[in-house]
């Protein structure tokens, strides 16, 4: 019996109970809902009390609550306004994955979106290295691209991004996009289950890549981001 079967084996009572919500269309609708309304919030949060913030991390919350709806919301309000009380290894550790999940969840979007969705691909080797490959190119490119804004040469911000993006993108995308599969393998574009497993498997990678990112930021192999109270938005 090789691995993955085992491993498919060990999660199919989960696979039992997550397949027949996530395939329910009344689920997706209510979902979407709660996303615009924490959406809203945090918008509404945004340009009331932290207009400071830049844009870049603006953009990334955005990100992270489209993708994660009240749960993205509740990481930004506990770690990214700057109201709050002090800042910490934990909160920073939060940043730093949302920085990381904002990049990588879009390139799973996209992704599985494209290869599994709209071009109906068959192999699930195919779709599965195309939607890593997506995720580690947006991945990189948030933070190679602030990088170059600031003055760092192009080779020298790869191999930063390289350095420190690299371990919490893999262990983010291995969860997303092997929970995705497991759910939603054979679905296609037009079956709400192509799309509840989506939104279900993002939130999964961040869950396991928030520990990465945190053991990452307490070794210096990553800065974190800025604590948001010292903001002054004069930089991305």
């Amino acid at each position: 019996m090789s691995l993955l079967t085992r491993i498919e084996q060990f999660f199919a009572p989960a696979r039992d109970v997550l397949k027949p919500i996530l395939s329910d269309p009344t689920v997706l609708a209510a979902w979407a809902a709660v996303v615009l309304v924490s959406t809203g919030v945090l918008w509404w949060d945004l340009r009331k009390n932290n207009e400071a913030i830049p844009s870049l991390m603006k953009a990334v919350w955005t990100l992270v609550v489209l993708y994660s709806g009240p749960f993205g919301l509740a990481v930004y309000w506990y770690s990214g306004r700057s109201q709050i009380a002090h800042d910490s290894m934990w909160r920073r550790g939060f940043r730093s994955t949302a920085h990381c999940y904002s990049g990588c969840g879009a390139g799973e979007v996209v992704g599985f979106t494209l290869l599994a969705g709209l071009l109906a691909l068959e192999s699930t080797l195919v779709v599965t290295a195309g939607t890593f490959g997506f995720a580690y190119l947006f991945g990189y490119g948030l933070t190679i691209g602030p990088l170059m804004q600031e003055g760092v040469e192009f080779g020298e911000a790869t191999m930063d991004a390289l350095y420190s993006e690299t371990p919490s993108i893999t262990v983010m995308e291995i969860t997303a996009i092997g929970t995705d599969l497991l759910l939603a393998g054979d679905a296609g574009i037009a079956e709400p289950l192509f799309w509840g497993a989506l939104v279900f498997s993002l939130s999964m990678g961040f869950l396991a890549a928030f520990p990465v990112n945190t053991a990452l930021v307490a070794f210096g192999v990553k800065e974190g981001m800025k604590n948001p109270a010292k903001m002054d938005g004069s930089s991305s």
